[in-house]
């Protein structure tokens, strides 16, 4: 428990296959007290099992993992760690892609390039029970994907 502020930290899960992002995005959310990174992990359906077993606040997401898909990884999670919520932090910005991501129920979508200026802010949203979508993707379907 955090004494100065009376709250635990936001437990966090990163899944990426590619090792070096995610020792980037741990040192990020490291930066920050308030959010501590409790486990890493490189493919989907270990993502699916440390969430069940950790079970986080919070969990970053990419899309394309070996063994088991990210969007299927989300479904999964959904299942097991309903109270979980997901961001999903990618390079793919194809449409069909995000919109299919955020179909699973997950509360935001970011593009890996846009992640040093977009990651806090979209935590915080998220936390705060609002979604999140970066600025980097095409608004091309902005009524289905749009702004929320």
């Amino acid at each position: 428990m955090d004494t100065d502020t009376g709250h635990s930290a936001v437990r966090i899960l990163v899944v990426d296959d590619f090792e070096p992002w995610r020792q980037h995005i741990r040192s990020m959310l490291q930066s920050q007290p308030e959010l501590r990174v409790v486990a890493e992990v490189a493919d989907g359906l270990e993502a699916v099992q440390k969430a069940l077993e950790l079970k986080p606040d919070l969990i970053l997401l990419d899309v394309g993992l070996p063994n088991l898909s990210g969007i299927e990884a989300a479904n999964r999670i959904r299942q097991v760690v309903p109270g979980a919520r997901i961001i999903f932090l990618t390079q793919n910005s194809n449409q069909g892609v995000v919109r299919a991501a955020l179909n699973t129920g997950a509360q935001g979508y970011i593009l890996k390039t846009d992640a040093g200026r977009e990651l806090f802010t979209a935590v915080a949203e998220v936390l705060a029970g609002k979604k999140f979508v970066s600025r980097g993707i095409e608004q091309a379907d902005s009524g289905e994907i749009g702004r929320f």
